[in-house]
């Protein structure tokens, strides 16, 4: 064989590996996101394990321990399932029911999971009261958070992604879930936090938490299209947005319009462009208006609402042993974004007003025996600007405080018209149910917990039938007639003198008690009295996780 001969067999050769590899690449088989390390597998129903490989191709699933676990009926896992991928692609199979227990490792051909629990599983679901994390509770519950670690419960947080197309298959492929740790419980939802807790302490059970939810989000958004055919309105509304381009359009205008409205702001803002800034520590502000912080005068012309950049500065002495300390700024609640200062420094930003201002002041911003400045650059974007009353306005350092309550200087920065309105597709039927409830659908579960309606006070006369109607659409989707539905009440929330907003609450909690009493095998969960006034995202989670607990509990020893 000549030397050019040899060359060309050697690279036919080469090729032909190459090929063999990338086909043996492709072969593999791949599992859906839900099915990964760490995951808590629904006890006493068949469990169904699925995903996607090459047509023809064989699957073989083990699932192992030291000892072979048991099923419900006293039967035994077989040592080995087999599958083949159909022509499609899809396999599936079927294991055994089983009790509690683990941690296991599944084999899946040349996939092995590990840290498997055999437990209960909740969908968690609804909108920024279940969404709301550990983290925002902690000015009640932080000592309780801190001591408890419990490997035994796991999250899964659902993306937050929409979909007008179909139903969608899977959920990316970096969802994962996560142990409660102390890494990890701040990402947790904190009622399914204090939920899972007192499962686990009841029942000795591990809980698996599904967190899908997102904050605004309205009822018919987690419908699906056949869901919502008695509700043509909604399917009309959801095909205005199954062109992307069009969606891309919206995105791309809105991103222009409030950029130029930013744009506009910054450039008319006094309090950024004079030779000293108005955040300077050395600024003198012996010339602003005297304000109290909790006053609306300084926020509206007298019938309307002022929006722009309104600044607003204040002077504390700090007791002396805070000198070269770190402290802990907390200023409430503000409608809408804030900027904050101190002595000049850069301390924090928040864009939106729910989240509570809790801002680290760095060691040695502070000068304990002078004159401290904290100042605050207000943006309101719609609306009346003002700071939410019986809320924590104070300078923390270890355990010693400093009020900033009372009188404040005050000037306004830059007028504006209101910011430029935004689409919020998330807010869009059916988009919700296709990418963060359809692909759970082959996934056992125990039951849902549901906290969500706030987005729906306005139109609560229908609210009643679209929640029924979703109950049995997810009902269908789970392929499980009987799942328990557990609905949580809205919370009390607004001031004794909104008389005609706190009746549209009381009556759109009568519209959730109607649901619980009028389909099967749903309970509602009583929130009414853990509410508070000046926050729709109150922190008691805690009794209402027990609550919850009691009830699902209650459902089981039926």
């Amino acid at each position: 064989m000549n030397k050019v001969r040899f060359n060309k067999v050697r690279l036919s050769l080469a090729v032909l590996l190459c090929l063999c590899a990338t086909s043996m690449v492709d072969a593999k088989v791949k599992l859906p996101a839900l099915i990964s390390d760490g995951m808590v597998l629904q006890r006493e129903q068949p469990i169904k394990v699925w995903g996607t490989a090459d047509a023809g191709e064989s699957v073989l699933v083990k699932f192992l321990k030291n000892a072979t676990p048991t099923g419900v009926k006293g039967g035994k896992l077989k040592a080995t399932y087999t599958a083949t991928a159909d022509e499609n692609g899809q396999w599936s199979l079927t294991l055994p029911a089983m009790k509690p227990g683990g941690p296991y490792i599944l084999q899946v051909n040349d996939i092995e999971l590990k840290d498997i629990l055999v437990g209960d599983v909740w969908l968690c679901s609804g909108q920024s009261n279940m969404e709301l994390p550990v983290s925002r509770v902690t000015d009640m519950f932080r000592d309780e958070i801190a001591a408890y670690e419990n490997t035994n419960i796991r999250q899964l947080k659902v993306p937050n992604i929409f979909n007008f197309h179909a139903p969608q298959a899977d959920l990316p492929d970096y969802v994962a879930w996560k142990p409660l740790t102390q890494d990890n419980v701040m990402n947790f939802s904190a009622l399914g936090y204090f939920f899972a807790k007192a499962m686990y302490e009841k029942n000795n059970i591990p809980v698996g938490l599904i967190n899908s939810s997102w904050g605004g989000t309205p009822v018919e958004a987690w419908i699906s299209e056949e869901g919502l055919k008695e509700f043509p309105k909604y399917i009309n509304d959801k095909r205005q947005y199954e062109d992307d381009a069009y969606l891309k359009s919206i995105k791309q205008t809105e991103g222009l319009n409030f950029y130029r409205w930013n744009t506009s702001l910054y450039r008319g803002d006094a309090g950024l462009h004079e030779t000293t800034p108005w955040y300077a520590a050395n600024y003198n502000d012996k010339d602003w208006q005297t304000v109290d912080l909790f006053s609306t005068d300084w926020g509206s012309n007298g019938l309307n609402p002022i929006n722009g950049s309104h600044w607003f500065r204040k002077e504390v002495e700090v007791p002396q042993d805070w000198n070269g300390k770190e402290a802990t700024l907390r200023l409430g609640c503000i409608v809408d974004a804030d900027s904050v200062y101190v002595n000049g420094t850069f301390v924090g930003t928040v864009s939106y007003q729910y989240p509570p201002r809790i801002y680290t002041i760095p060691a040695g911003v502070l000068k304990a025996g002078k004159k401290n400045t904290v100042t605050i650059r207000l943006i309101s974007n719609n609306g009346y600007p003002h700071f939410v009353k019986e809320k924590p306005y104070k300078i923390i350092c270890g355990n010693e405080e400093v009020s900033l309550q009372g009188e404040w200087k005050y000037r306004l920065g830059a007028s504006m018209p209101p910011a430029p309105g935004m689409m919020f597709f998330c807010y869009k039927p059916v988009c919700l149910y296709n990418a963060m409830i359809a692909p759970l659908q082959n996934y056992g579960i125990r039951g849902v917990l549901w906290y969500q309606g706030e987005s729906n006070v306005d139109r609560r006369n229908e609210y009643a039938a679209l929640l029924t109607a979703m109950i049995a659409d997810w009902r269908s989707t789970f392929n499980n007639p009987e799942l328990p539905f557990y609905i949580v009440e809205l919370a009390d929330f607004l001031s004794r003198d909104d008389v005609s907003g706190r009746q549209a609450w009381a009556e759109m909690r009568k519209e959730q008690a109607k649901v619980a009493e009028t389909n099967r095998n749903t309970r509602l969960i009583r929130n009414s009295d853990l509410g508070e006034w000046n926050d729709i995202h109150p922190l008691d989670k805690k009794t209402l996780g027990q609550r919850a607990a009691e009830s699902a509990l209650e459902t089981d020893n039926k």
